[in-house]
């Protein structure tokens, strides 16, 4: 299996990075997508992708919530990074009306000129999108025809937000959001709707730590090896057997970001 998004550069992993890719591998996930969310981040990643090739890859680009930090240096210095063959996908970026944490019009100035390094580049792209669908369409339609892919990450959405990026065909990418009995629930029924070559899995590690997994772990830190509880979650609520959704998964990533076979 494939995991789409693990920040791995994350502190939290600081001290045991080679036991979180063995537990990973002995559950079965033998390929991740190491987020970048910053310039640093995004450096990161890529020493990490550069450190044990074929297993790990890279995104780079600006997170939102960094917005305000995004300027002329910034484009330049991911514009290198993505030169780089082991950093697969732009972003994350998109839009964040949640929280707030950069001002929108920065949010928009940043998304927008990763949406051109994305056209520029030729690669895909990895999405965000909290309580910002509007513009986040708006944004994305501007650059329609010209981007090749695109994934929202952590799709949290609703059934309309989904048939928009679906009808756009975009992928979805499913985390451990879907076992959340407070605030997840509706993913059960919609995760039916995506189709097979569309449909992503992803731990968002160390974040979202699916609230069902059994035993719980006391640190409550998320790390790839979960992937394949999000992937029989999913499976259940799809009326299908494990091994196809994540055969089906497995595929559309590989597809999707350009992997090779481990």
């Amino acid at each position: 299996m494939i995991d789409i998004g693990a920040n791995l550069s994350h502190s939290a992993f600081a001290h045991d990075l080679a036991a979180v890719l063995a537990r990973a591998q002995a559950h079965g996930v033998m390929q991740m997508m190491v987020t970048g969310a910053d310039v640093q981040g995004s450096r990161a990643a890529l020493a990490l992708a550069l450190a044990h090739p074929g297993r790990l890859f890279a995104t780079a680009g600006v997170h939102p919530h960094r917005a305000s930090d995004f300027d002329a240096e910034t484009e330049a210095l991911l514009r290198e990074l993505h030169a780089q063959p082991q950093v697969k996908a732009v972003g994350e970026t998109g839009l964040d009306y949640h929280r707030d944490l950069s001002p929108r019009v920065a949010q928009v100035f940043a998304f927008e000129r990763q949406l051109g390094l994305a056209v520029e580049c030729g690669k895909p792209l990895f999405l965000h999108q909290r309580d910002a669908h509007s513009d986040f369409i708006a944004c994305m339609d501007n650059v329609r025809g010209r981007i090749d892919r695109a994934v929202v990450h952590c799709f949290t959405g609703e059934k309309d937000e989904l048939f928009d990026c679906l009808d756009r065909d975009f992928y979805i990418g499913i985390t451990g959001w879907i076992c959340d009995e407070r605030r997840g629930t509706h993913l059960r029924e919609l995760v039916k709707s995506i189709p097979a070559d569309r449909l992503m899995l992803e731990t968002d590690a160390p974040y979202l730590l699916p609230r069902n997994v059994k035993p719980m772990p006391a640190h409550r830190r998320n790390e790839p090896m979960y992937l394949t509880h999000i992937c029989a979650e999913v499976a259940r609520d799809r009326g299908e057997d494990v091994a196809v959704t994540a055969a089906n998964a497995t595929a559309t990533a590989r597809a999707f970001f350009g992997l090779a076979v481990v």
